[in-house]
C-alpha cells in the first residue's frame, strides 16, 4: 500500500507541472483577448471625437476671422505707418506708391530701404491700398479691403479708429 501511496504523489508530483503550464497557457490567452478593443469601442470613441469635434469647431472658426482682423488693424495704424514715416524722412516726402517701401523707385539718392520686409499684402491676400495725397485729412490714406476684397464697410482704415 506504502508503495502504491508513493506512486500516487510521484505521479501527483510529475502532473503539477503540466497542469500548472496549461493553466499559464490559459491565463496568458485570456490576458490577450482582454487586452484588445473590440470594433464596436473603437466605432463609439471616433463617434464621441467627432461630436466633440462638431460642438467645437463652430465656436474656433469665428476666431481666425478676428486674428485676421486685428493683423490687418496692426498693419494698417502701427506697421506700414512706421515704414512710410521712415520713407518721407529719409527722402523728404511720402511714396506714390508701396512698392517704393521694397524698392528705390529710381532718382532717390537718399533712399536708405527696404523699409518692410515683404510686400504689402493683408491677411485675406489682398494687396494693402495706399493713397497719397489723402482724400481723408491724414497725410496718406492706407488700408485693407478687409475679407471680401472689396470696398465698402468691412475696409480696415487709417482714418476711422
Amino acid at each position: 500500500m506504502e508503495e502504491c501511496d508513493k506512486l500516487g504523489r510521484k505521479l501527483d508530483n510529475l502532473s503539477k507541472p503540466l497542469t500548472e503550464g496549461i493553466m499559464i497557457k490559459k491565463r496568458n490567452a485570456r490576458r490577450k483577448t482582454q487586452n484588445a478593443f473590440t470594433l464596436v469601442e473603437l466605432l463609439l470613441v471616433i463617434v464621441i471625437i467627432a461630436g466633440l469635434a462638431a460642438m467645437i469647431m463652430p465656436r474656433l472658426a469665428g476666431r481666425s476671422e478676428q486674428a485676421k482682423i486685428a493683423i490687418a488693424k496692426t498693419d494698417v495704424i502701427s506697421n506700414m505707418p512706421s515704414a512710410l514715416d521712415l520713407y518721407e524722412l529719409d527722402n523728404g516726402k511720402y511714396p506714390s506708391n508701396l512698392q517704393a517701401l521694397l524698392a528705390n523707385p529710381g532718382g532717390l539718392n537718399s533712399w536708405k530701404g527696404p523699409y518692410i520686409r515683404r510686400k504689402p499684402i493683408d491677411p485675406w491676400g489682398n494687396t494693402y491700398q495706399y493713397r497719397y495725397p489723402s482724400t481723408h485729412g491724414k497725410d496718406y490714406d492706407l488700408y485693407s479691403l478687409g475679407p471680401d476684397g472689396v470696398e465698402g464697410n468691412d475696409d480696415v482704415t487709417n482714418w476711422e479708429e
